[in-house]
């Protein structure tokens, strides 16, 4: 399936369409792996995907927790000064999970079972999964069974779970074994290999970890409750996890209890009778440190369950609800007449605050904490597709994901050293501030990511006016990271008239990982630019408004006004690429040399292109994974003119694969800006259904979360067409046809400002917060939201292109040199093909 996507790929009569839940009215195991991340539940921290209580058929067992992670020696075959020496993998936590169930003493197994009713649901409204079945026993008996499943957004460490079984018919034994298991890297109890783990090549899968990873260092059970300890075996994080369990039946019950290494069972044998209802009911803590002993875990796990002990169940769904109703209320995104729409944009919401919320001291990684795609690992995928949703809707939560960037800066600043560089270079990948990118080119040769976290840190502190935070430590990030770009370019003058010194910098890679190690890489070039400014901008600001903090960072980083004054020559100087004959600015200085790829003649099974051609094959050409020239036309908008940007987009736009989930929601808010509406629209749509639809084939690695964050900049940047450069709020919406209305909320500093788009009008709400008005620009026109009234706007009409841009629409165009642009796609030959005998 290609990126561009029809109208609703979900199956809808299997997954009907309801705006504040995902229900799933029929039991399929072909697709467990899709099934098990949808369905997933967590706060940031904790983590469960949507296995089946029952525990045994699943595609791949996971319960996770941000930042727990092994480490492991990455043997390069042919080693070098710098490389990445320390490999980072998410652990598998103990599964705590499980509640099987006998009747008769036969399992209840999904797969075989004999289903008269089946209905799973996650509430978006109270982030709880429940599922609903009536079951046939081998024997013909009727059991009707409801579980619910939670992770508290509220208690960071806690979760909460029940079953509850009712026999409709006959008199049965009833077992239920609640159970604590320790699996080895996706194994289940049977020492089976999950099918997520494979066999197959692809880069965007976790690592394998040998031998045992988490060792015990404690057990015990007693008054219902059950603890495990443990410590993984190279990382030396530590890790407990606690049990209670109750019961509520009028049945006789007997209790059995086990607990052993690996394992800790709470056993209920049950003589059950027809038409009572039995109701267990499993609440469960996890903690985890990087120094801290397990015993000390463990009597923290103690004072979580204590607490939920003594509040109850339904304390603790109440609170889920009203944690939610609050993430509602300053979240939610409102499209006007389309209920699909709306049920997946909710969807993706939710799924996004699931991985974010609770992550205090780590970052957001790749899958959120719903599998173990891509090791679990933090990218940059943070700073430019999340943050910008935190910071506008929850500034709290963004504010813990850029001070964890600040713990990671002496990290930071030893990876420049040994790169030759001053100042402070962030890793491409990683959970403890290592670099874990064994493959330089397309990892610690993107330094974008400095000023990708550089532009977050600015985004932030303007729309949150968090003044101590960029005294204390944000200016700290934005020197350092500034510092790198002053140390990485160099300056060189150009010939001819008018001829000047200009700033360039070499062996980068963009966005783009078809294209590595480049010079003056324009995404590179315009964000360094960006970076620099920054720096500069906050420090003058400090030196005007908080002497003593700016006193401070000075001797803090052994900044001089020379230095300082070099951050803005070398802004003011950075070497822009622009070929005047094509009329575009080239994604490199050495981009435009290269032939096209042909990709409309591409067969369909050689895609995703990094699963099937060498590097070195891709290198070779223009073609693009993602957004790379076009990305910067987003987030620096305002240093490229409206025609500009329509070139850039037309160029690249036929030359973008979409491999990569980070690219269709770029597309579409660039698509949208310069006039290509039903095109943006379809982009919309892809990025939308990236997991609810699996178009990458690989949600099963866990839900995709740059994508879920990149789908509301899609929403609120694309067709609401808000923008936020140097301080300024403005609009220019792009509503799709088809669309009634879109409303959003913004956080602007402190205040909550509330945005209607129709087709004539945008309407603006200033609803809480201590300002009593706040400004706005609206299509190049100055205005004031007051709290006295909301301000209604009229629109002008905005330029509608049709079609899109075509690869034959590049075809034939000529280089500075003369020569002419070919499109091609590399054969595939086979060693048939090749003749042994010239």
């Amino acid at each position: 399936m290609t990126s561009e996507t029809v109208s609703d790929p979900i199956d809808r009569t299997r997954f009907p369409v309801d705006e504040w839940s995902l229900r799933e009215t029929r039991y399929d195991p072909t697709d467990l792996g899709l099934t098990e991340s949808l369905f997933a539940v967590g706060n940031g921290y904790l983590g469960m995907r949507g296995n089946v209580e029952e525990g045994r058929d699943a595609h791949a067992h996971g319960t996770f927790i941000n930042g727990l992670h092994e480490v492991w020696p990455i043997h390069h075959a042919e080693d070098a000064y710098g490389f990445a020496k320390v490999g980072q993998t998410i652990v598998n936590a103990p599964d705590a999970k499980i509640m099987r169930l006998y009747v008769d003493d036969e399992p209840l197994l999904l797969s075989v079972a004999d289903l008269e009713k089946y209905e799973r649901t996650l509430s978006f409204r109270d982030g709880v999964l429940t599922r609903e079945l009536l079951w046939r026993t081998p024997s013909g008996k009727h059991v009707h069974l409801k579980s619910r499943r939670m992770v508290s957004m509220a208690e960071r460490h806690l979760a909460l779970m029940d079953y509850e079984i009712t026999l409709l018919d006959a008199d049965a034994p009833l077992v239920v074994s609640c159970e604590i298991l320790n699996r080895q890297d996706g194994q289940d109890e049977f020492h089976v290999k999950a099918a997520a783990m494979g066999t197959g090549f692809d880069p965007r899968r976790a690592a394998s970890l040998t031998g045992r990873v988490l060792e015990p260092v404690s057990k015990w059970e007693g008054g219902g409750r059950s603890v495990l300890g443990y410590r993984v075996a190279t990382s030396g994080m530590t890790l407990a996890v606690a049990a209670d369990h109750s019961i509520e039946t009028t049945d006789d019950v007997e209790l059995l209890t086990q607990v052993e290494d690996d394992v800790a069972k709470h056993v209920f044998r049950i003589r059950g009778t027809a038409g009572v209802t039995t109701r267990i009911t499993k609440t469960v803590s996890y903690h985890t440190s990087r120094v801290v002993p397990p015993l000390e875990l463990i009597d923290r796990c103690r004072r979580t369950l204590d607490r939920a002990r003594d509040s109850g169940p339904a304390v603790i769904l109440a609170q889920q609800r009203a944690w939610m109703d609050d993430f509602w209320e300053r979240s939610d995104v409102v499209i006007g007449g389309q209920p699909g729409l709306q049920q997946a944009v909710r969807w993706n919401l939710f799924q996004l605050i699931q991985a974010a919320a609770r992550a205090e001291g780590t970052g957001i990684p790749a899958k959120g904490v719903t599998g173990s795609g891509y090791d679990g690992h933090y990218f940059w995928d943070t700073e430019i597709y999340v943050l910008p949703f935190l910071t506008y809707t929850s500034p709290g939560f963004a504010r813990n994901a850029l001070r964890f960037r600040y713990t990671m800066l002496d990290a930071a600043r030893r990876r420049a050293v040994d790169l030759n560089q001053r100042g402070a270079l962030y890793p491409w990948r990683t959970i403890n501030g290592e670099e874990a990118s064994a493959y330089y080119a397309a990892g610690t040769a993107q330094y974008h990511i400095d000023a990708d976290i550089a532009h977050a840190v600015s985004q932030y502190v303007a729309a949150s006016g968090d003044e101590g935070f960029l005294a204390r430590e944000a200016i700290d990030i934005l020197v350092e990271t500034a510092r790198l770009w002053a140390d990485l370019g160099f300056w060189r003058r150009t010939d001819g008239a008018g001829s000047s010194e200009q700033f360039h910098i070499h062996g980068v890679t963009g966005p783009d990982e078809y294209t590595a190690v480049v010079n003056d890489n324009l995404f590179t070039n315009v964000m360094a630019r960006a970076n620099l400014r920054a720096a500069v901008r906050a420090l003058r600001w400090l030196e005007t408004y908080d002497v003593d903090a700016y006193a401070h960072a000075l001797e803090r980083l052994s900044l001089t006004a020379d230095e300082i004054e070099g951050f803005t020559r070398a802004a003011e100087a950075m070497h822009v690429p622009f070929d005047e004959g094509l009329g575009i600015h080239p994604q490199d200085d050495d981009f435009l040399s290269k032939e096209l790829w042909d990709l409309p003649n591409t067969p369909a099974d050689k895609r995703p292109l990094l699963l099937y051609y060498h590097p070195l094959v891709i290198y070779r050409h223009q073609v693009l994974k993602q957004a790379d020239v076009v990305l910067a036309l987003y987030l620096q908008g305002d240093e490229f003119s409206l025609d500009a940007k329509r070139a850039d987009f037309e160029y690249y736009d036929p030359l973008t694969t979409g491999d990569s989930t980070l690219s269709a929601v770029v597309q579409s808010i660039i698509a949208a800006e310069v006039g290509y509406a039903e095109l943006a629209e379809r982009y919309f749509r892809s990025a939308l259904y990236v997991d609810l639809a699996d178009l990458h084939r690989n949600t099963d690695a866990g839900v995709h979360v740059a994508s879920l964050g990149g789908l509301w900049q899609a929403l609120v940047a694309g067709f609401g067409g808000m923008r936020d450069y140097l301080s300024v709020w403005s609009f220019d919406p792009r509503l799709p046809a088809s669309w009634e209305s879109l409303t959003f909320p913004l956080t602007l500093q402190g205040n909550r400002l509330r945005v209607l788009v129709e087709h004539e009008t945008i309407t603006f709400t200033l609803e809480t917060g201590t300002s009593q008005a706040l400004p706005v620009t609206v299509q190049g026109r100055q205005l004031l939201v007051t709290r006295d009234a909301p301000l209604v706007v009229p629109l002008e009409p905005t330029p509608v292109l049709s079609g899109r841009p075509s690869v034959r629409d590049i075809v034939g165009a000529v280089r500075e040199d003369g020569s002419v642009i070919q499109a091609t796609v590399p054969a595939h030959p086979t060693f048939e093909d090749v003749d042994l005998t010239s």
